[in-house]
């Protein structure tokens, strides 16, 4: 099950792509980024609302990564540093460098390890908020490669275990990529909680109810009201619904994502003596891990794009319960939204807009 696009609404205004990419480069070089790297992290930012994902792109700009750079949270001059290399995978302190790029960056090395290697794996330690991890994972697709990311939240808690009080893990995201038809990769990018936060509040800034199974209070009665999850009157569920119909097994992802992706390289975690205190935390040493697989080296038989075409091509042929709404694979709706986006100008809603404008969006 994959994230669906979250379409911003009202919108105000249609602005073209690379104008949204020029604005945001800038305001990463303003912040002292280099610009080669402003430009990585200004496309990972823009992919949120160019493929309708809208509460993982520029809303997060004022909101979340502008507070990272005033607060001291990101080097905007990091360079990350290799602490293992082993050839096919490697240990990285990011050094607090701006997730947006640093991810992108971390996946390329995975997949030129992968080009040697047949696999490429960099795991990496004191990191910060990357944004959609489908942005990152699609960067191996494209290299006609499998790629994995999955990241947890740093110290961040923001779930509680099934029959928990305490929150102890945060949505700890994961995604897979894939080379699928052309034009369109097949790109799961997930949380573990039933939701990621951004859609939560995306309902708040809305005004609209969530469903119930959503968030739930103290006691574990649902919520629906978005706005009390940021009053700490509400908590994520996991994925897979209540305890008694499936949670442990988005609690088990979860917690499987903090293995890999914290434990391994040595960021911090979330459960922690802290967490037992009540400390709810904050989202800093951050720890993810990037994965490519490499096709061409493990199967030199050649025919991976071809029976990818057969898998992804024979979905799409399967007939629908209802001929308006046709079997797609994840990742095949955000490429047509991303299409159709940079024909036309992304849409941005009426506050977000004007947000923009304030910033210098022109």
């Amino acid at each position: 099950m994959t994230q669906q696009p979250v379409l911003p609404a009202p919108a105000l205004a249609h602005v073209p792509y690379q104008d949204l990419l020029s604005f945001t480069t800038k305001v990463f070089t303003d912040r002292g980024v280099p610009a080669e790297r402003a430009a990585v992290a200004a496309e990972a930012l823009c992919y949120g609302d160019l493929a309708g994902l809208g509460s993982h792109g520029l809303c997060n700009l004022s909101r979340l990564y502008l507070p990272l750079f005033d607060e001291g949270r990101v080097d905007p001059a990091a360079e990350p540093v290799v602490r293992t290399d082993l050839g096919a995978c490697a240990v990285l302190d990011s050094d607090r460098a701006l997730g947006l790029w640093a991810a992108a960056d971390a996946m390329g090395s995975a997949a030129d390890r992968a080009e040697r290697h047949g696999i490429g794996l960099v795991s990496v330690r004191n990191a910060t908020h990357f944004g959609c991890a489908g942005f990152h994972s699609a960067i191996a697709a494209r290299r006609g490669m499998i790629g994995l990311v999955a990241s947890n939240c740093g110290g961040q808690r923001i779930a509680r275990p099934p029959g928990g009080a305490l929150p102890m893990l945060g949505t700890n995201p994961l995604s897979i990529a894939a080379p699928a038809l052309d034009g369109h990769p097949f790109v799961l990018d997930m949380s573990t909680t039933v939701v990621p936060t951004g859609r939560v509040r995306a309902a708040a800034r809305a005004g609209s109810p969530v469903p119930a199974g959503w968030l739930s209070d103290d006691h574990g009665d649902p919520v629906t009201d978005p706005a009390a999850f940021d009053r700490g009157e509400a908590h994520l569920h996991w994925l897979g619904g209540s305890a008694e119909t499936g949670a442990y097994k988005g609690f088990g992802l979860g917690l499987a994502v903090e293995v890999l992706a914290a434990l391994l390289p040595g960021a911090q975690l979330g459960p922690t003596p802290e967490a037992l205190a009540g400390d709810a935390g904050r989202d800093d040493d951050i720890g993810f891990l990037a994965l490519a697989f490499s096709p061409a080296k493990l199967r030199p038989d050649a025919g991976f794009a071809e029976a990818a075409s057969l898998l992804f091509g024979s979905l799409l042929g399967c007939p629908p319960l209802d001929p308006r709404n046709p079997v797609r694979y994840p990742g095949w709706l955000e490429a047509e939204r991303a299409a159709v986006n940079l024909r036309d100008g992304v849409p941005l809603s009426s506050p977000l807009y004007r947000e923009l404008l304030e910033l210098g969006l022109s």
